[in-house]
C-alpha cells in the first residue's frame, strides 16, 4: 500500500494513503485527496495503479502537473521520491519512508519550508482577467492594490534611461514594496555565468557577498519563483553558502523572464526570522521581475542598437576613406588623344566598387591604352583587389607590352598573390591614333561594343581574341585582335553591372539593349550618350537595386 506526502499551498502538510485503482487529486471535496490550494483545479491529476506500480496523469489542469519539475504530457510511471508539483502544492510519492506530519509542524523536510514555482504560472494567475476568480471582497481589494503598484513600477521602469539607472528604480520598487533587508539582481553573461550587478543591503548585512548556487540553479536558470520561509531547514541550502553563513532566515526570488527567456534573478532576503515572506509577496515580486525583465531586454537591444550605429558610423567612415583612395587611383581626367573623344565613369553598388577603368597615354603619345576590369565578388574585399590589379597592371602598360603579353602575366602574378576565388575580367586595347587601328585582347570579359557610323554592332568577345579570366589559372594564354576605326564609330566598354542589371521580374538588361541605345544614340555628344543609357537602365529596372558596380568607357572616332 503506497503512501503519499502532502505539502499544499495552504495549510498543514500530512500523509495520505493511496488506496483504490484511481485516486483524484484536486482542490474540490468530492476529490479523493483533497488539496488546499486556490491555484489548483477541482479535479487537477489522477493517481493510477497499473502493472503493480503508481502511475500520474494530468486532467487538463489550467496550471499543470510537473514531475520533477517536467509538465506531466502523458501518464507517467512514479518511483518512491518523485515530487509532482500542483501549482503551490507538492505531492511527495514515497511507498516506503512517506510518514504523516505531526501537528507540531516540526519540519524534517524541505517542502514545508521551501516551495520553488513556475514564474510564468504565478504571471498568468495574477493577471487582471483572472481577477473575477477571487472569491472574497479582501482577496479583489489585494488585487487592485497589487496591479496599482504593478502599473506605478511599469510607468517609471518605462523612462528612458541606462541600465544601471533601471537596476536602481527596480531595487527601489522592491524595497518600497515587499521591504526586504537586502535584494541582489544577478544577470547572465554571454559566457553562460552570473554576475552580481546590483545590490541593496538596510541592516548590517553586506549584500554584495551574499550568493547562492541553488537560488541560481533553481530560479536564474529553471525560471522557477522561490519562497523560503526557513533557509536553516531546507538541505538544498549548503552550509558553506553565504545565505545561511549570514544569518539569512527567509528569501524570496524571482527570474528576470520575458518571452525569450531567463535574463537573470532578483533575490529579496531577511534575517528578522522566518516566515517573513508569503505567497502574495511572490507573486508580487515575479510580476515585478516581469516588469524588469522587459525593460531590461529594452535596454540591452537599445545599447546594442548604439553600438551597432556605431560600428555602422565606423564602417561608412572607411567605407568612405577607401573610396576616396579607389577615386585616386581612377583618372580624374582622360588624355586628350587627337581626333577622338573619350568618356568614363564608375558607379559602385556598396559605397566602394569592385570594377575599375583608366586610359594611359604612351610612346609619347603614339599609343593609348584602354582597360576595363571587373574583379569578382563586390564591396570592400572586392576593392581591395582593384587596387592590386591596378598596380600589377600599370608597370606593363608603362614598359610598352602588348594587351596580350600585358594579361598573360597580370594572370600569373595575381594567381600567385590571391585566393583562387579571386580574379578579375579585363578588356585591354591598344589604339594608334596614327593609323587609326585597335588591338584588343578580352580576358573574360563582357563583348566589347563597336558601333559602326553605319548602325552595325560589332562584338569584340574573348571567342575572337583574348583568354580566361586573370588569376583565375596559374598561366593563362592570351591573344589578340585588330580592327580599324573608320570616323564616327564607337568602342562601348562596360562591365557586367550593367548588362546584368535587372527589372522586378527578374530579366536581365542584356547585351542587345546595351547595343541598341548605343545604336540609337551613336552620334551624341559621349557625356549624353552615358547619361542615356543610365536613363535607359533607371527605366528598365523600375526600382529595383542595382548589385552590381557599373562602369562605362566610350571611345569615338570623331
Amino acid at each position: 500500500m503506497a503512501r503519499v506526502l502532502v505539502h499544499p499551498g495552504q495549510g498543514e502538510s500530512f500523509s495520505h494513503t493511496l488506496e483504490g485503482e484511481i485516486v483524484v487529486v484536486g482542490r474540490s471535496s468530492e476529490a479523493d485527496l483533497q488539496v488546499d490550494d486556490k491555484y489548483l483545479s477541482r479535479k487537477h491529476a489522477n493517481l493510477v495503479f497499473q502493472d503493480d506500480g503508481w502511475w500520474v496523469e494530468d486532467l487538463g489542469s489550467r496550471n499543470g502537473t510537473r514531475l520533477n519539475g517536467d509538465y506531466v504530457e502523458e501518464r507517467t510511471r512514479l518511483k518512491p521520491g518523485d515530487e509532482l508539483r500542483l501549482c503551490q502544492s507538492s505531492i511527495i510519492f514515497d511507498p516506503e519512508e512517506a510518514r504523516a506530519v505531526e501537528p507540531s509542524g516540526s519540519s524534517d523536510t524541505a517542502g514545508q519550508h521551501t516551495q520553488f514555482l513556475s514564474a510564468s504560472e504565478l504571471t498568468q494567475l495574477g493577471s487582471p482577467q483572472l481577477t473575477a476568480s477571487l472569491d472574497s471582497v479582501d482577496a479583489l481589494r489585494g488585487q487592485a492594490q497589487r496591479l496599482h503598484i504593478l502599473n506605478d513600477i511599469h510607468r517609471v521602469l518605462g523612462q528612458s534611461m541606462e541600465l544601471d539607472k533601471v537596476l536602481d528604480l527596480i531595487l527601489d520598487s522592491a524595497f518600497d514594496t515587499l521591504h526586504p533587508e537586502e535584494a541582489l539582481i544577478f544577470l547572465q553573461q554571454t559566457d553562460g555565468s552570473y554576475e552580481r550587478v546590483a545590490q541593496r543591503s538596510a541592516s548590517k548585512v553586506d549584500a554584495e557577498h551574499l550568493y547562492s548556487a541553488t537560488l541560481l540553479r533553481e530560479v536564474a536558470e529553471k525560471g522557477m519563483a522561490a519562497l523560503v520561509t526557513d533557509t536553516g531547514e531546507d538541505k538544498r541550502f549548503k552550509p558553506g553558502e553565504s545565505i545561511l553563513s549570514f544569518g539569512i532566515t527567509s528569501l524570496v526570488a524571482a527570474p528576470l523572464l520575458d518571452v525569450e527567456g531567463s535574463l537573470g534573478m532578483i533575490a529579496l532576503t531577511s534575517t528578522r526570522g522566518t516566515d517573513i515572506f508569503g505567497h502574495e509577496d511572490l507573486e508580487l515580486l515575479v510580476s515585478l521581475a516581469s516588469i524588469a525583465a522587459m525593460r531590461i531586454r529594452n535596454v540591452a537591444l537599445a545599447q546594442k542598437a548604439a553600438e551597432e550605429a556605431a560600428e555602422r558610423g565606423r564602417l561608412e567612415e572607411e567605407l568612405s576613406l577607401a573610396r576616396q583612395i579607389q577615386v585616386a587611383l581612377l583618372p580624374s581626367l582622360l588624355p586628350v588623344v587627337e581626333g577622338y573623344e573619350l568618356y568614363g565613369g564608375n558607379i559602385p553598388s556598396r559605397g566602394v566598387s569592385g570594377d575599375y577603368y583608366t586610359v594611359i597615354e604612351r610612346a609619347e603619345g603614339e599609343e593609348f591604352v584602354l582597360m576595363v576590369a571587373d574583379v569578382s565578388g563586390k564591396g570592400m574585399a572586392a576593392s581591395l583587389l582593384t587596387f592590386s590589379l591596378e598596380a600589377l597592371a600599370a608597370g606593363l602598360i608603362d614598359n610598352g607590352q602588348p594587351t596580350d603579353e600585358i594579361c598573360s602575366r597580370v594572370c600569373r602574378r595575381l594567381y600567385k598573390r590571391t585566393l583562387p576565388a579571386k580574379y578579375a575580367t579585363m578588356f585591354l586595347a591598344q589604339l594608334k591614333p596614327r593609323n587609326h587601328t585597335l588591338h584588343y585582347t578580352n580576358a573574360g570579359h563582357n563583348p566589347g561594343l563597336l558601333v559602326r557610323n553605319d548602325g552595325n554592332v560589332e562584338q569584340l568577345s574573348s571567342d575572337q581574341a583574348g583568354g580566361p579570366p586573370v588569376g583565375l589559372i596559374p598561366e593563362g594564354t592570351y591573344s589578340r585582335e585588330k580592327v580599324r576605326l573608320e570616323p564616327g564609330d564607337l568602342l562601348v566598354l562596360y562591365t557586367d553591372g550593367i548588362t546584368e542589371a535587372s527589372d522586378p521580374e527578374d530579366e536581365e538588361y542584356g547585351t542587345d539593349r546595351l547595343a541598341k541605345i548605343s545604336k540609337r544614340r551613336r552620334q551624341d555628344d559621349l557625356e549624353l550618350l552615358a547619361e542615356a543609357i543610365q536613363r535607359d537602365l533607371d527605366t528598365f529596372t523600375r526600382g529595383v537595386p542595382y548589385a552590381d558596380d557599373r562602369t562605362l568607357l566610350l571611345l569615338r572616332r570623331l
